[in-house]
């Protein structure tokens, strides 16, 4: 169990470390967690995909500002 949430963590800081390189900066912790979170579904990593929409659902209030400031994460609403 332990195991796992090391290697949960350590995704979450590599996917952070990825996100610093792209032209996409984070706002606010939530926003950086989305954004690795959103790399990691791109690379194929279902559970980041779950935990991703997950986090989109939690927080409704802020769902309209992400679609304007990062329509390719919402794809399907073309």
């Amino acid at each position: 169990m332990i195991a796992k949430s090391l290697l949960a963590a350590a995704g979450i800081a590599v996917a952070m470390f990825v996100a610093s390189d792209l032209p996409v900066y984070a706002q606010s912790a939530a926003e950086a967690e989305l954004i690795g979170f959103h790399q990691l579904c791109d690379k194929g990593d279902r559970r980041a995909c779950v935990r991703f929409g997950i986090l989109i659902g939690e927080n409704r209030e802020r769902h309209a500002e992400w679609r304007r400031m990062h329509p390719e994460w919402f794809w399907w609403d073309r």
